[in-house]
């Protein structure tokens, strides 16, 4: 053990006997892939003893309700959980607007509900604008937990920069960049607004190490990697392997991008007919089945499935990349072809390729002899396998809920 992992040890063993009970907030939005990673953490916050709040649209109170905690609900203008892919334009500036626009609407909402009942510490996704500016309105703490990859020395130079040099040039990207300025300063906050969004003062990083890019380039006195925080999820449902499958494969796109009929067509004429195998096709609600034409008998359609349910079972995944999707993947050692649908999915697929375990497939090269040949690739691959285990490994030493707990709680004791 090194120095810096003997000082965090200690610290954290000393956050464990010290944290008294404290009234924690979490900020999030209406996301499957924003919300979801969160629950696990939450759920062991109110184990410890803690009073959590979970500032969240109604779409998603039952599910922060399981956890124990207590929603706190305010009302959203971001496309829903469920809407059509196309809600979200096409551009960089349709991309973000709609989140500083939902965040100026939301801010009022959000510090009337904590009204007199004002957190010890605030816990945020890193969409929830408005939770830093409360956070710094009630002078305590804030940590994002991050569902995704996070910044490294150099990230602005190497991406932000180029992404946004065109964007910053034109009539509606300076006043993107006014309006949110001027909001930023109307709360006392003095950040111009990239590093705001990008540059957190502490972040739990709730996805392993391995899919972070550049991670020898992390700041780790900012970003602590807990890698997957999944539990047992058990609520979500059971999936039983049929009996006589040799072989099982998983295809889904997640919860947002999934409006693909073609390339279902596609995954059904490269697996439907291999003898002894069984697919799992889920095709979203903005899918009908009957898009998808003849469908085999040993091919499985559904809107939604307890993906980590079937994970366990399965012997290959084909996914768009989430970070979520990537992440159980690895914790299930399954291996993947990859097929990136939108935003941090690109570099998640890269990242799954240079770790051996995965094969990067475009959406628009996606033909069934493709993804046909790299199934078969992959699991005739020891070195896959191998691999994927390595990772597995890995993973399950960067400590998790329990871990992402005590560094929460540590933040906590430091104020005490």
């Amino acid at each position: 053990m090194t120095e810096k992992e003997l000082h965090e040890t200690s610290r954290l063993a000393y956050g464990r006997r010290m944290t008294s009970p404290a009234h924690i907030a979490m900020f999030s939005i209406a996301a499957h892939g924003h919300v979801n990673p969160s629950l696990e953490v939450i759920r062991e916050l109110v184990a410890r003893g803690h009073r959590v709040t979970y500032a969240i649209p109604p779409a998603f109170a039952e599910k922060v309700a399981e956890t124990g905690a207590e929603p706190r609900l305010w009302t959203s203008t971001l496309p829903g959980p469920d809407a059509d892919p196309e809600a979200w334009g096409t551009t960089l500036l349709d991309n973000v607007e709609p989140f500083l626009n939902d965040a100026i609407q939301a801010l009022p909402q959000l510090a009337e509900a904590y009204e007199g009942d004002e957190p010890d510490l605030v816990l945020h996704d890193i969409t929830s604008y408005p939770a830093r500016v409360l956070a710094h309105r009630w002078g305590v703490p804030a940590i994002s937990l991050s569902p995704n990859l996070v910044a490294w020395e150099g990230y602005e130079e190497e991406i932000a920069e180029p992404m946004w040099a065109e964007p910053k040039k034109t009539e509606r990207g300076q006043a993107y960049y006014a309006r949110f300025q001027s909001w930023l300063e109307e709360n006392g906050i003095t950040l111009h607004p990239d590093p705001f969004v990008g540059r957190p003062d502490r972040s739990i990083v709730l996805i392993p190490k391995a899919l972070q890019p550049h991670a020898d380039r992390v700041d780790e006195r900012v970003y602590s990697f807990v890698g997957a925080c999944q539990g047992d999820r058990g609520a979500e449902g059971e999936w039983q392997r049929p009996a006589g499958a040799e072989k099982v494969v998983l295809v889904s796109l997640g919860s947002a991008f999934t409006k693909q009929p073609a390339f279902y067509r596609e995954c059904v004429k490269a697996f439907g007919d291999l003898p002894g195998w069984h697919l799992v096709l889920q095709i979203g609600r903005h899918v009908d089945p009957a898009e998808l034409g003849d469908v085999p008998a040993n091919v499985e359609v559904r809107d939604w499935v307890p993906q980590l349910a079937v994970l366990k079972q399965a012997d290959l995944f084909v996914t768009h990349a989430g970070a979520g999707g990537s992440q159980e993947g690895l914790a299930t050692a399954t291996p993947m072809i990859a097929v990136p649908q939108a935003v941090d999915q690109f570099g998640n697929a890269d990242m799954l390729q240079a770790l051996g375990v995965a094969r990067h497939v475009p959406t628009e090269e996606a033909t069934a002899e493709t993804l046909r040949a790299a199934a078969l690739d992959l699991l005739d691959d020891p070195k896959v396998a191998g691999r994927l285990r390595e990772v597995q490994a890995e993973m399950a030493k960067e400590g998790g809920t329990r871990r992402a707990a005590d560094l929460i709680e540590a933040e906590l004791t430091a104020r005490q």
